[in-house]
């Protein structure tokens, strides 16, 4: 691991919004995701765009300042390597991609970061990034997520991170990191919200036809698209009749007997296949179907709570809070469609 605390300290350089654009670098290297790179650029060029000014200054760092090809072939051709970059960004966005891990093995690379970091207001990452973030040792005793397929590999390689895997996001002072590919792209304009406010922010999320923001405890799955991981055609029948009528008798037996199986092997199998209990997936399903009503319709939450299965508004609340640390009402005020408010 690359000693980020052994650099010396270096303060982030004041940003004036009438004087100086807020310098953003995004390292890459070869074998990134493509999208990891051009989605938040995107977002942050859109953000020049809609105020008509230069808010974002945007430099493209490789190790070496050679362009480097993506993991879909395509070529980027940086503007600096990242020694070379004497500014004091801003924001440092590390990407990922299949490149990462050799990435990783790269000490030139690993100490610009280092030392970008080191004088950067924020330090984020998208997707495998976080792993380069970790080895220099930015994320210890941080909470931090990744692609949902690495969070695991995450956490075990660097036991000082409190990996989370749910969100789409994450904050940690002035730590960022994000799930894969797309995830990015809710990141910057969570960034950008966080800088311009939640007008701009909303209007470059129409611009580029994204939601504003998915709430940072949202699952990077939806309980129905898992669906796809299981074997048994009984379990996937059950995961679809689930998702079609949240409102019905969903408990164990009932969801045996539609799979054809016992209730004990129903049991262990689910779990086995889909990753949680019949009762946890059910519950997560109930939840995705309150949100979508709670976005997009004027429903009561008391008549909410009945078409989604939970029976009474006090026991959809708890489980909002339980999993999103949000109530119905609060999560109706904070993402609630344009369209529907």
């Amino acid at each position: 691991m690359v000693g980020y605390s052994s650099l010396p300290p270096s303060r982030p350089a004041p940003h004036n919004d009438c004087v100086t654009a807020r310098r953003i670098v995004v390292v890459a290297f070869s074998g990134v995701q493509s999208l990891d790179v051009t989605g938040p650029v995107e977002v942050f060029a859109a953000a020049n765009d809609h105020t008509g000014r230069n808010e974002y200054a945007i430099t493209l760092a490789t190790a070496d300042g050679v362009p480097c090809p993506t993991s879909s072939g395509l070529l980027f051709v940086p503007d600096a390597a990242v020694r070379d970059v004497r500014h004091a960004p801003d924001t440092l966005v590390v990407a990922g991609g299949n490149g990462t891990a050799e990435a990783m093995r790269d000490p030139k690379l690993l100490i610009g970061i280092a030392r970008l970091a080191r004088r950067a207001r924020r330090i984020t990452s998208v997707c495998s990034g976080a792993f380069l973030l970790a080895e220099v040792g930015l994320l210890d005793g941080k909470r931090a997520t990744t692609h949902w397929s690495a969070c695991d590999l995450l956490a075990r390689v660097y036991p000082h991170v409190d990996v989370d895997p749910d969100p789409i996001y994450t904050r940690d002072g002035n730590v960022w990191t994000s799930a894969g590919v797309t995830a990015g792209m809710d990141l910057a304009l969570a960034l950008v919200e966080d800088d311009l406010g939640r007008d701009a922010a909303l209007a470059i999320a129409r611009r580029l036809v994204l939601f504003l923001r998915r709430p940072g405890s949202q699952s990077q799955f939806s309980a129905q698209l898992s669906a796809q991981f299981a074997e048994r055609d009984g379990l996937r029948l059950v995961q679809q009749w689930v998702a079609d009528h949240p409102d019905a008798d969903l408990t164990v037996s009932t969801m045996a007997a539609r799979a054809g199986m016992s209730e004990r092997h129903f049991a262990r199998s689910f779990r086995d296949e889909i990753g949680v209990t019949p009762a946890r997936y059910v519950e997560q399903v109930r939840l995705e179907a309150a949100r979508r009503l709670l976005e997009e319709t004027d429903e009561g939450v008391d008549a909410v709570a009945r078409r989604c299965g939970f029976g009474t508004a006090e026991t959809m609340r708890r489980s909002f809070l339980r999993s999103l640390r949000l109530s119905p009402a609060e999560y109706r005020r904070r993402f609630r469609t344009a369209a529907s408010a």
